[in-house]
């Protein structure tokens, strides 16, 4: 068990390191890292590389090519769990230093929902749409911390359970 704990956390902390070198070089490279839809989002391809490794790590390294899917997906939360609270975390301290971050944030946000056709609208309802324009502007640093580390478990739940699974090996008998 504390074999599953040292890796996982160990990749968890460079992913997250990793991931927050991502989303600074967005936020000034490119588009805000956060009006990105979440099926495009980064971390599916950090997460499945970082899983992935970690799992296997475990398997042929430490376990003599013995993985079971319980151990996969415990490792897997683990990682989820140290990559989401450290980038989350320093992501919050980010947005202290660079307040553009959050205010570019609303801003786009704002934009993008003005910008849905009707029927979109529509679908979502009225309500909902209405709601989310009003509760945009008192958005704070800690509530963008929190959207990014409960997205990261959204995220990392179908890509642990698919990797625990192809990874997975029972011992021979």
């Amino acid at each position: 068990m504390n074999l599953l704990v040292k890796v996982s956390v160990r990749y968890g902390l460079l992913a997250g390191i990793f991931g927050c070198v991502l989303i600074f070089g967005f936020y000034y490279l490119g588009p805000h890292p956060f009006v990105i839809p979440v099926y495009m989002d980064f971390r599916i391809i950090l997460f499945a590389l970082f899983i992935f490794f970690a799992l296997r790590e475990i398997r042929d390294y430490y376990q003599n090519g013995v993985l079971y899917f319980w151990q996969g997906i415990f490792t897997s939360f683990l990682f989820t769990i140290t990559y989401a609270a450290l980038s989350s975390l320093i992501l919050v301290l980010f947005m202290r230093i660079e307040p553009a971050f959050l205010t570019d944030y609303i801003r786009l946000s704002i934009q993008q929902l003005k910008s849905l056709p009707p029927e979109v609208i529509e679908r979502i309802g009225n309500e909902v749409y209405n709601r989310n324009l009003e509760l945009l502007p008192a958005t704070n640093t800690f509530d963008l911390g929190f959207l990014y580390f409960s997205q990261s478990f959204m995220i990392s739940l179908f890509i642990s359970i698919i990797l625990s699974v192809i990874l997975r090996r029972q011992p021979k008998t």
